[in-house]
């Protein structure tokens, strides 16, 4: 699959390879998969080129778009394998988001989530797509007690997001054997540990609690080498944060994760209710067993 869009002049550039390697016990004669690999378009990101090699070769091949606008690709492939390897190359210009100084700005917490509540504006009512439950945030009375430390009557919007944001980073431990996709947020609430999708989706539960659209978003995050050691390929990873609707703004990205507002480093594939919605590769087989899975992540600025 190849595309090019036109770009405006960019603030930065980035090269994004993004593999991914199933390897399985026995023959898989049938495989057929979805994927969400194509970087997004929008205000503040174009994607200049963005190629996807599939081995075993594909025998039949659809892009698409899902209902919340994101690129997809469809395929089969049925020669007989034991490996299979995706591989998607991406070159990505990002322009300056919203900075710190709007955060005070903005509008009270309150007058967004009545405004959301009555108003028929377009964009209002495309952002109440990510008001509701989904299949992985569940409202509870729990999420909502840890949101209203940060959301205070009269407070700023974004300025209680951001806050939020921070007592997630401050109150949690990072842990990659803590949770996996089924874990429910209630327990990652009461074991303070997880990974970047648990911080997001918790995030949004909290918001959605009270009655204010967040919506996930999927994509990845430059890193950075000890000083003095050389970039390691394949050493970044996919990312998850979160973006709350500000009718001013439109949608303002924060990172629980890494305790900050979005701004350079994130790069975006795609944005849903929750990681069901944006799982970058899923699909069934036929045949195979049992399998192992890597994805090596390969993201670098350019010149």
């Amino acid at each position: 699959m190849n595309s090019t869009v036109a770009r405006t002049v960019p603030m930065l550039r980035y090269s994004v390879v993004h593999e991914t390697r199933y390897t399985y016990q026995s023959l898989v004669t049938l495989s057929q998969q979805l994927l969400h690999m194509a970087p997004r378009c929008f205000a503040v990101q174009q994607t200049e080129s963005h190629n996807l090699l599939v081995d075993p070769g594909v025998d039949e091949g659809v892009d698409g778009v899902d209902f919340f606008g994101n690129a997809i690709r469809r395929f089969t492939v049925t020669t007989p394998h034991k490996v299979l390897r995706v591989l998607a190359e991406s070159t990505i210009a990002l322009a300056a988001r919203p900075g710190i100084e709007q955060i005070a700005v903005s509008p009270r917490w309150e007058t967004v989530r009545d405004m959301v509540q009555q108003s028929r504006q377009p964009a209002i009512l495309d952002a109440c797509s990510y008001l509701f439950e989904s299949p992985h945030v569940r409202w509870n009375a729990a999420l909502e007690q840890y949101a209203r430390t940060s959301f205070t009557p009269g407070r700023p919007l974004l300025d209680a997001a951001l806050d939020l944001t921070t007592r997630i980073f401050d109150d949690f431990e990072f842990d990659g054997n803590a949770t996996d996709i089924a874990t429910p947020l209630e327990q990652v609430l009461a074991g303070r540990r997880g990974v970047c999708q648990d911080f997001a989706q918790l995030m949004i539960g909290g918001l959605r609690s009270l009655g204010l659209p967040a919506r996930y978003v999927s994509g990845y995050i430059q890193t950075h080498p000890p000083e003095g050691q050389p970039r390691l390929i394949g050493a970044d990873a996919s990312h998850a944060w979160v973006a709350v609707f500000c009718p001013e703004l439109g949608w303002v990205d924060f990172d629980p994760t890494n305790s900050c507002l979005v701004q350079s480093e994130h790069l975006t594939l795609g944005w849903g209710r929750d990681f069901s919605d944006v799982t970058p590769m899923r699909g069934v087989v036929l045949g195979g067993g049992a399998h192992e899975l890597q994805v090596n992540v390969t993201v670098t600025p350019l010149s």
